[in-house]
């Protein structure tokens, strides 16, 4: 099987996109990437914003209406939601042969 050229993910990429499960809004968005990756991943609205652009060309995200005409709601599309799952199958590979070998085991 060949592997989707957008993976792997990005870290940021990963934790927006998971982040964006529920619709929410940029600022409201940045701070849950920085809970999700506890602290690990902290974004710059700059960064952000053109993480966001990109994802939404790619139509991994879609915008959604908002009763607030200042802020921009976003969320997780159908292909944003597949790519998620693929990049985590590919991470769980990765963790199981890891575990396996670092354990004295054979990979499987």
């Amino acid at each position: 099987m060949r592997r989707d050229k957008n993976l792997p993910l990005t870290e940021t990429v990963y934790y927006i996109l998971l982040a964006l499960k529920e619709p929410t809004h940029g600022y409201v968005l940045m701070q849950k990437v920085e809970e999700l990756s506890d602290g690990q991943v902290r974004l710059a609205a700059g960064t952000l914003y053109g993480a966001i652009e990109n994802l939404l060309k790619k139509e991994f995200i879609i915008s959604m209406p908002s009763d607030d005409v200042r802020r921009k709601v976003y969320a997780l599309s159908q292909t944003g939601e597949s790519i998620l799952r693929a990049d985590y199958q590919r991470m769980s590979h990765i963790l199981k042969i890891t575990e396996q070998i670092l354990n004295g085991g054979a990979p499987k």
